[in-house]
């Protein structure tokens, strides 16, 4: 490993559906001081800092790989959808939408970050994020996780209804520390 690279991860990347809407959505946790507001034009090192604080444990690195131009083209379109958790005052996770083509959204990041994890709000979150894609009016939500997220990821979104429909492997190449820096701090 030269310039403190690091060595690549082998994954299994599952990819799920959703067809229909489900029936029963998980209840707002009582008792806690929570808030889900959707962004318009969030800023880019806001949401890079959502990606790292959310997903750094789980090596989500291609969009912090991503120079200024080329995330603010995805994240700044008018059809993407945004929306971030707040605990306590204090955010605590998003989710991001893509309804990009005309008959699906895909569940592009769905994450919290560890002080919200194993506080009873997860199933709601996600329970959101998926109301929030089929008031888009898709025929299909979809999602993919892989074998570096979360060990109760694909649990709950099937237990949400998600079936899988196909896996494949792929190699995530990590992000040494220096570059998540410079991406994570840059002006």
């Amino acid at each position: 490993m030269e310039n403190g690279a690091l060595e690549d991860i082998d994954v299994t990347v599952t990819f799920l559906e959703m067809h229909v809407p489900p029936a029963y959505s998980p209840p707002v946790p009582y008792n806690r001081q929570i808030a889900l507001l959707k962004t318009k034009d969030i800023p880019l090192h806001f949401y890079r800092y959502l990606m790292d604080r959310v997903g750094r444990k789980w090596h989500w690195v291609n969009v912090l790989r991503l120079d200024d131009d080329e995330l603010a083209a995805g994240i700044h379109r008018e059809d993407r959808d945004i929306r971030v958790l707040y605990l306590d005052g204090a955010p605590a996770g998003f989710f991001d939408l893509k309804p990009h083509l005309p008959e699906e959204v895909e569940l592009a990041y769905f994450g919290m970050m560890e002080h919200a994890t194993g506080q009873g709000i997860g199933r709601w979150f996600l329970g959101s994020a998926i109301a929030a894609a089929w008031s888009h009016g898709p025929k299909r939500v979809t999602v993919q996780t892989c074998t570096l997220d979360h060990p109760a990821a694909l649990p709950l979104y099937q237990k949400l209804g998600f079936a899988p429909v196909a896996q494949k492997k792929e190699i995530v190449h990590p992000l040494p520390f220096a570059e998540r820096a410079a991406s994570v701090m840059r002006p």
